[in-house]
């Protein structure tokens, strides 16, 4: 039987405690350990390079490159081979919008409002960037770059997509990838610099025919301990092999048009995913399993620069590190206002500290934050009194089912029924080395008392430094905006509140119950379709 590698990076972690309160240390700002200059510099670049965002769904890195012989991933191998791989990269969000909208802005989601997924998405309920706020692709496009996104900005704020992508119209997809109008963008591109996002359904894959992907055994396959050893679990996790297959075919055919345009060489390829695989205990949660990703780096012409601190690197990345090294390595000027640092300086600070963060996913509200540490993982959550199995969008999974069933006969394991407690802990804290999997809490260990209260001191000092605004409550028009979308499926206190504060808008579309949010005069609407079709096209999709 293959023994399927743990994604979850082996390090070391401590302990954890409980009680978070928010007192004067919470004024004094970031820790002393973070207050580092971050060198975000660059050189003067001659040639600008292109720079192109592989940006896959819901993928943890379970592929040759990171040691998982699981399937063949021979390309994805080849370019960490030739490139930079990057091992312990979390994102800022275990879920796609909260974490695409961080990284396409170089800010914390939490920091801009853009923290609740997919939020902000009606014409009475909006979200707009400060004025003169500039996203990553607008920086390019004042850069003289042209710049596209093929198949999803799914973004929790409103924008004018031609500001943001200036080389073609595309659409603001949200869902699946390539899903864009047609673009030839390497043939059209090739004599002008660019910066791209290529978007591919990596772990979203389901139908494998005609792909040429071998079968994957669930009966191969070892679970980690907190899922129930049962058929569709099985079947789910195996199914995750064969979309690294299916990304190991995409990633090759990119390579073949970037070396048909000649384009190979002075492209910078950052090859990474938005937050990890779709099971429970991973997306939309804050272990390792729901923000580890792969990041491989490769830029053929700027080879010496990229491998000044190492080929395999195991310093602690944040995705937001993402979009400030793209910017840094085509020789732009990265914001003060931007979270990441640039992974090629020369002089390089490398993190002490991931920080991330769970908000509202989709109809079920909830607030959690983490600190990732070279061997800890801390997490605090800010509802203890809601379950993990809250109601939420995987209900009717079969490997969600078979999980609920076992549990209702009895028949799992103390840890696999963990995630049905009524509760949870309000801190949580892992030995990532001895505990991979997250299972073994350490909160009240007095051995780890040290390491936790450092963790839980940096976490409340990054809360009051970046204004965290999920401490906020969602106003009505946002819990109208999520009646609208999910209906009855909203069970959360919130919505409950809502209905019985406002029982004149049952059955009343949000669109009739409140007014219109203005466009602000610095971003008039756009004059374009795109953006009325794709919240029609999201509605429907939902409803």
């Amino acid at each position: 039987m293959k023994e399927i590698r743990s994604f979850i990076n082996k390090r070391v972690i401590s302990k954890l405690s409980l009680v978070i309160m928010i007192s004067g240390s919470l004024l004094s700002g970031c820790s002393s350990s973070e207050q580092v200059a971050i060198d975000n510099s660059q050189s003067e670049v001659k040639n600008p390079p292109n720079i192109l965002w592989i940006y896959m769904e819901d993928q943890n890195p379970w592929n040759n490159a990171w040691g998982d012989d699981t399937v063949d991933t021979p390309n994805i191998q080849k370019l960490a081979d030739s490139g930079v791989m990057f091992t312990q990269v979390y994102q800022p969000a275990p879920v796609c919008s909260a974490s695409r909208s961080a990284l396409v802005t170089g800010q914390y989601q939490t920091t801009l409002n853009l923290q609740d997924h997919r939020s902000f998405r009606s014409g009475y309920n909006k979200q707009f960037l400060p004025e003169d706020y500039k996203t990553v692709p607008e920086l390019f496009v004042e850069a003289g770059y042209q710049t596209f996104n093929i198949g999803k900005d799914d973004y929790n704020f409103s924008y004018d997509r031609s500001r943001l992508y200036n080389a073609h119209d595309g659409i603001a997809g949200f869902q699946g990838a390539q899903d864009g109008s047609d673009f030839n963008w390497a043939s059209k591109l090739k004599n002008k610099p660019f910066f791209g996002q290529l978007q591919l359904k990596g772990g979203k894959h389901t139908h494998f025919e005609g792909k040429n992907v071998p079968e994957v055994d669930p009966n191969e396959m070892t679970l980690p301990p907190y899922y129930v050893d049962a058929p569709a679990t099985r079947k789910e996790w195996a199914k995750h092999y064969k979309t690294q297959v299916v990304s190991d075919i995409e990633l090759a055919e990119i390579i073949d048009t970037l070396k048909a345009n000649n384009l190979l060489e002075n492209t910078a390829i950052f090859w990474f995913s938005d937050h990890g695989m779709g099971m429970l205990r991973h997306k939309q949660d804050l272990y390792d399993g729901g923000l580890n990703v792969p990041l491989i780096v490769n830029w053929p012409a700027g080879e010496q620069r990229l491998n000044q601190h190492g080929k395999v690197r195991a310093d602690l990345v944040s995705g937001l590190d993402i979009p400030a090294t793209s910017l840094a390595l085509a020789g732009i000027d990265v914001p003060e206002s931007y979270d990441g640092r640039n992974l090629f300086a020369d002089k390089l600070t490398p993190r002490k500290y991931v920080i991330s963060a769970k908000d509202r996913m989709d109809f079920s509200f909830d607030r959690a934050r983490t600190v990732r540490s070279e061997n800890f993982r801390y997490i605090r959550n800010f509802h203890p009194e809601i379950p993990r199995s809250q109601p939420q969008f995987r209900d009717k999974k079969p490997f969600s089912i078979e999980f609920k069933q076992a549990f209702e006969a009895g028949t799992l394991t103390p840890v696999q029924a963990e995630y049905f407690a009524a509760t949870k802990p309000a801190e949580e804290l892992y030995d990532i080395a001895n505990d991979p999997h997250q299972i073994n809490n350490l909160v009240d260990n007095p051995d780890y008392s040290k390491v936790l209260k450092e963790h839980r001191q940096v976490l409340l000092d990054w809360i009051a430094k970046t204004d965290d605004k999920g401490a906020y409550p969602e106003s009505d028009r946002a819990i109208k905006e999520t009646i609208d979308l999910w209906g009855k499926k909203c069970v959360s206190w919130q919505c409950d509140s809502f209905r019985k504060r406002h029982p004149d808008a049952e059955g009343v579309k949000g669109d009739d119950y409140y007014d219109k949010m203005p466009w602000p005069d610095y971003m008039p609407k756009p004059k374009k379709p795109y953006y009325d079709k794709i919240e029609q096209i999201y509605r429907k999709s939902f409803q």
